[in-house]
């Protein structure tokens, strides 16, 4: 469980509101009220600073020790300084010490509240602020409830999967297993067995038997991602299974019971795939019980900041050399269109801290790939900004 100490935290209120849109588990405690008892079961504890601005070194000594006392396994201490924002880390990651001012003119105050989230909350939840965003979320909390088949559409790297994920963790079936298979990864000839599983001699190659795909994910949730790319004479085994709810393994006459949720994803207009033949619409309509369809990253604006601070982290071993964007670079990332999305995104914030200094990621450092010679950005320290902006 992660702790918010609202009496503490100056930035208290922001921080429950983004955990509540990120969807992770928190409660709100005074690192007074926390004991060893308590913090057994805990994970983290987020706490603040109950002084003036500028808060001493030993004043925040005294905090750390005070938590370490009493048994705290993690501790983020927020202390509201003036001047460049900076990440420290103690006694082995443990303890962070976030130095930052809300207020200052230089650095974007949503990038250093994302920051904070993104350290208390790790992996748990998903990184959303955008309206847009947190409106799909409270839909999929909804579905995920049912055990009907979900159709999730979108373009490339917008979060399809994630989606999944979310569905099958807040549903029935997240104590058991998440599948998911890449339909366009894998060859034509191989994919039914890959689903369905094969006796041992049923093809060249069959040394033993498979139980397949479907059946190791039975009682849990299976993600057939881009079924776009299933070919046509397959679909329809595929529609088979899921209305007898029983799989029939290469090679095999008898069906298997199997308790599936399956859910889809693809990157196409499926109406497209439909009409012009490339897709059963027979299966369509069974797996698009209820569809969602994924926002390119351009048209959720609000989320560029938070999955920027999430990266950041994520990519830096060290959380004491983590470095903060500007106002500047984020104004730019936010004016981008993001053809390439969340994966793109990942790519600019990575070559970003290659060509940071001093812990700051300026609008100079903010390569995108619509620049004319990027791979000449390094070399051509003559390069001016303006030349290289697209």
């Amino acid at each position: 469980m992660i702790y918010i100490d609202s009496s503490a935290l100056p930035v208290a209120d922001d921080l429950v509101r983004i955990m509540h849109a990120r969807r992770v588990k928190f409660e709100e405690k005074r690192l007074a009220d926390v004991t060893k008892g308590t913090v057994k079961e805990s994970n983290s504890l987020l706490c603040g600073i109950q002084t003036q601005r500028n808060a001493s070194s030993q004043a925040v000594s005294k905090i750390v020790e005070e938590a370490v006392g009493k048994g705290v396994q993690r501790l983020i201490v927020f202390n509201q300084v003036e001047g460049q924002p900076e990440l420290e880390s103690q006694k082995n990651g443990r303890i962070q010490i976030l130095h930052a001012d809300l207020d200052c003119k230089k650095f974007c105050p949503e990038f250093i509240l994302g920051l904070l989230a993104s350290l208390a909350a790790g992996e748990q939840g998903c990184v959303i602020e955008d309206k847009a965003s947190v409106q799909l979320f409270d839909v999929a909390e909804k579905v995920a409830q049912s055990d009907v088949g979900v159709f999730i559409n979108g373009p490339t790297g917008t979060g399809k999967e994630v989606i999944a994920n979310f569905l099958h963790d807040h549903s029935h079936r997240a104590d058991e297993k998440f599948l998911a298979l890449n339909c366009a990864a894998i060859p034509d000839h191989m994919l039914e067995a890959m689903l369905f599983g094969h006796l041992k001699g049923a093809f060249t190659g069959a040394a033993s038997h498979s139980k397949g795909i479907f059946r190791a994910a039975d009682n849990g949730t299976l993600l057939l991602d881009e079924i776009s790319e299933m070919p046509l004479s397959l679909q329809a085994k595929l529609l088979r299974m899921l209305q007898e709810r029983a799989v029939t393994p290469v090679g095999g006459t008898e069906p298997i019971p199997c308790d599936v949720r399956v859910l889809a994803t693809s990157n196409r207009d499926m109406q497209t795939e439909v009409r012009e033949g490339r897709f059963r619409e027979d299966l369509y309509y069974r797996l698009n019980v209820f569809p969602l369809a994924t926002l390119p990253l351009a048209g959720r604006k609000d989320d560029i900041v938070a999955l920027s601070a999430h990266m950041l982290l994520r990519h830096q071993k060290d959380y004491g050399e983590v470095p903060f964007l500007t106002k500047k670079a984020t104004e730019c990332l936010r004016s981008y269109e993001w053809p390439g999305n969340v994966r793109e995104l990942e790519n600019v914030i990575q070559r970003a801290t290659v060509l940071s200094s001093n812990k700051i990621i300026d609008l100079d450092d903010i390569y995108l790939n619509s620049s004319p010679s990027i791979g000449k950005i390094v070399p051509a320290l003559e390069t001016t900004t303006h030349e290289l902006r697209a």
